[in-house]
């Protein structure tokens, strides 16, 4: 049964939450991670906010924690159990899903490798359940994908589940055919910026900047100044001077770089770009994953080695 979501919360009753999250984490010895596509005010009760690849190496490292909240998607939190196995790892909402990572299963994968019959490695985005990287060569993040597909050191890969991030890797390695898994792997988020609506923003601030996300349409990415993760995204917000920043990524992202630099204005690049299954994720289920330690991710062993692999093999390339 889905959890319900609770109405929107006054600014008392959202500080009152977190102050007991905060008692909370330090009685149960909790580490708390968060991505940046979280609501704000989840990122502010985080011991750490990033990235799929910042968050996976966190988790990795985690060592002195008895448990680790994970603050995002469900192929996250399964990210930090296969990195780090021994500890306890519980999702706030094991409802809060990715249809991105639904797109890409195990069985799709090796129908792929059976349908070309060739030695071809299968690199797939983290964005992906444990059975689907269980069943691929190597991971990867919008990080670090073009990095791993070169450092393969093959002439043409699988891909997915993301096309226009295989498309990304292909524009940076021209050189490289990658082919995609599936044949239009897609976020629904960042597949709804187009350019049209950017030029009209562009017309209100006409010396702003554009920075997408490599997983935006190759039109959007054309236009953009600058494409890159999400990390690299809240770098380039740190260093930029200019003053007007438009950004093809989820509202999250905007929303902290907002409160990070209140000097400068970040502008969502379509206001309809929010990722509603990071959303399902609330100050109450936080509070209620520490209480009661429940939603744990658990994955079997030959799933989990296998995923391990996969993930280990990224490391080593990057």
């Amino acid at each position: 049964m889905a959890l319900k979501i609770p109405a929107k919360k006054t600014p008392e009753e959202i500080a009152k939450l977190q102050q007991e999250i905060r008692k909370l984490k330090k009685e149960k010895n909790a580490f708390i991670l968060a991505h940046y596509y979280q609501e704000l005010e989840i990122q502010e009760i985080a011991d750490l906010v990033g990235d799929s690849l910042g968050l996976s190496e966190a988790a990795r490292d985690a060592k002195d924690a008895k448990m680790i909240i994970f603050a995002g998607v469900h192929f996250m939190a399964e990210t930090a159990k296969i990195l780090n196995p021994k500890m306890k790892i519980l999702i706030p909402n094991p409802d809060a899903g990715c249809p991105l990572a639904d797109q890409c299963s195990a069985e799709l994968i090796e129908a792929t490798r059976k349908e070309y019959d060739e030695d071809i490695p299968v690199v797939v985005y983290v964005n992906t359940t444990a059975e689907t990287k269980a069943a691929a060569d190597v991971t990867c993040t919008s990080s670090n994908a073009a990095t791993v597909v070169k450092n393969l050191g093959v002439k043409k890969v699988f891909f997915g589940p993301d096309k226009n991030l295989g498309l990304y890797v292909k524009k940076t390695l021209p050189d490289v055919e990658v082919i995609p898994i599936p044949k239009n792997g897609h976020c629904y988020v960042h597949r709804r910026f187009d350019v049209a609506t950017i030029n009209e923003i562009k017309k209100q601030y006409p010396d702003a900047v554009v920075i997408a996300h490599p997983e935006c349409n190759p039109e959007v990415q054309d236009i953009a100044d600058f494409v890159g993760s999400t990390a690299a995204m809240i770098y380039f917000g740190k260093e930029t001077e200019a003053k007007n920043v438009i950004v093809a990524t989820e509202k999250g992202l905007v929303d902290r770089l907002n409160h990070d630099h209140p000097e400068k204005n970040f502008i969502l690049a379509k206001d309809t770009a929010i990722c509603k299954n990071m959303k399902k994720n609330t100050l109450e289920l936080v509070r209620d994953s520490l209480l009661y330690e429940q939603h744990e991710i658990i994955i079997p062993k030959e799933i989990h080695d296998k995923a391990e692999k996969a993930i280990l093999r990224m490391f080593e390339l990057t």
